[in-house]
């Protein structure tokens, strides 16, 4: 699957150029299933042979993602509260939601800074939450585009770099971010199944007491 991602995305790239690139990156901040890592390694790859420039690929992967973000988070922002609302009003749900906004109120920089890169597949979620819960627009967008711009440096600076091994690149560096995903979802998850355990031994030892 990768070597044909590959062979479609060097074939788009130096005809599309920016072009493509910019929609690409941000169609995939918004959750569309495209090879965003890929098309920007084929992007620095084609301006290490001279074809495209790098001020151009780096540029037009960064507007992309950052307007994906923005938009993402304005959408959410916009009609997603009464949404987010309903669902934490169900029982048993709305305590685990209100934590996990507690979390990112409390990480919000670092935690939509390393969405960005570090576990990219989260980053339209988190985006979607920030817009819910009505993070500051101003906080998102400095932690965002910090983020952005590291992925945008990581991806387009390994194809820049290493042109000839894009194939093999490209699949190292999803197997990571898959892998770095599918943590990130454990190990909330694992945290808040943690809290709520917790609480209902507390609560437990409470009612105990005071049937005492």
């Amino acid at each position: 699957m990768i070597a044909e991602w590959s062979q479609t995305a060097l074939a788009l790239v130096p005809e599309w150029g920016g072009w493509l690139i910019l929609s690409v990156t941000f169609l995939s901040c918004l959750a569309f299933p495209l090879p965003a890592s890929l098309v920007m390694l084929a992007g620095g790859a084609f301006t290490a042979s001279g074809d495209l420039s790098l001020i151009v690929v780096a540029g037009a992967a960064l507007l992309g993602a950052v307007a994906g973000d923005q938009v993402g988070y304005a959408l959410a922002r916009a009609g997603g509260g009464p949404l987010w609302e309903r669902m934490a009003a169900r029982p048993g749900a709305g305590a685990l939601m209100t934590r996990a906004v507690a979390d990112l109120a409390r990480r919000d920089l670092l935690a939509v800074f390393l969405s960005r890169w570090l576990f990219s597949a989260l980053g339209p979620y988190v985006n979607l939450a920030a817009g819910m819960t009505r993070l500051d627009w101003g906080r998102f967008t400095i932690a965002g585009v910090a983020g952005e711009a590291v992925w945008v440096s990581i991806y387009v600076g390994l194809g820049f770099a290493f042109a000839a091994q894009i194939d093999e690149i490209g699949a190292a560096m999803a197997n990571v971010a898959g892998g770095l995903g599918a943590a990130a979802v454990a190990l909330v998850l694992g945290r808040m199944l943690w809290r709520a355990a917790r609480d209902e031994r507390d609560e437990g030892g409470t009612r105990q007491e005071d049937s005492a």
